[in-house]
């Protein structure tokens, strides 16, 4: 009862004359094998190989590299396979990554709600604006961004966390707080992924729909102390399938010649060396020490009221 496989790119058959009549798609179009959509994503950024780093701020935020040689960055994680053949994504994973921008929307965000239906746009561009009232490392607030579970990197009793508060905190610097440690969990994923690949990642592509915002990227440059680029585009998983149907159609003769062709950067943002600092510190002697020093704290939450199950 299984249909037969066939590697991504490669040709799955035609579209039927049924088919036509019921889609509207033309019949005879080839139909093409493709991927998963993350591995999609991670094909449409161009991360072509374990020195490039695909970042996604999505629902879930992820960290993955493009490897010819199965990793397990995680023990008993297994790497998913890639959308180029023979090829595995090593993934580290941020449970409810950029979610949290729609949490904190719908819990402190009603004054952006209601401009942003006034101006025709989405509440979430106008939260760039809290991001530039802050300054790098929002006055010492950190935030574990483990709303619902630990990341890939630590246990599954893990939860969220937020130390740091002082009278000068406002919902701005919460706001910023929450990029800030979602891209903390991210750089500790790229650590990670490094360690076990033993290759240093030396470009960082960032897709997803916080790649959108200049203040988001700038932040990341800043935490991962390095150049990031988006593409030109952040529907990268849609690029990604083209990609494969353009191999598959041969209209390029395989995946690094469509990926140079049909994939360019949209936008680099460079650290800028005093946030730099800042963000080295507090990730070294604050946010790297959390984890470990809450996981007691965690553990008896789960013993005493059974929350997270």
């Amino acid at each position: 009862m299984l249909p037969e496989l066939v590697a991504a790119g490669e040709l799955l058959g035609h579209i039927s004359a049924a088919a036509a009549a019921e889609t509207g798609i033309p019949e005879g179009l080839p139909l093409i094998a493709c991927g998963s959509d993350k591995a999609c994503e991670v094909l449409g950024t161009g991360c072509l190989d374990s020195n490039t780093g695909s970042l996604s701020y999505g629902t879930t935020a992820t960290f993955n590299i493009t490897s010819d040689q199965y990793l397990e960055a995680i023990p008993f994680h297994p790497a998913y396979p890639g959308v180029i053949p023979d090829s595995f994504n090593v993934e580290i994973m941020v449970p409810r990554g950029y979610w949290m921008v729609s949490w904190f929307k719908q819990e402190f965000g009603l004054q952006e709600q209601a401009a942003a239906e006034q101006q025709g746009v989405s509440a979430e561009t106008l939260f760039d604006d809290l991001l530039r009232r802050v300054p790098a490392g929002s006055m010492g607030l950190t935030l574990q961004p483990y709303w619902g579970a630990g990341a890939d990197n630590e246990g599954s009793e893990a939860k969220g966390a937020i130390i740091g508060f002082g009278d000068v905190h406002t919902r701005a610097h919460l706001y910023r707080a929450i990029i800030e440690g979602l891209t903390y969990a991210l750089r500790a994923g790229k650590e990670r992924v490094e360690k076990h690949s033993k290759q240093p990642i030396t470009r960082l592509m960032v897709s997803g729909g916080g790649s959108q915002s200049d203040q988001i990227m700038q932040i990341t440059a800043d935490i991962f102390g390095m150049t990031v680029e988006r593409p030109h585009t952040y529907e990268t998983s849609a690029l990604g399938a083209a990609i494969a149907a353009a191999v598959g159609c041969g209209v390029y003769p395989d995946f690094a010649s469509a990926s140079a062709a049909m994939t360019h950067t949209g936008g680099r943002f460079e650290p800028i060396a005093a946030n730099q600092q800042i963000y080295d510190q507090l990730y070294s002697q604050v946010y790297r020490k959390m984890y470990k020093q809450l996981k007691p704290s965690y553990r008896a939450i789960r013993a005493i009221t059974g929350y997270p199950a």
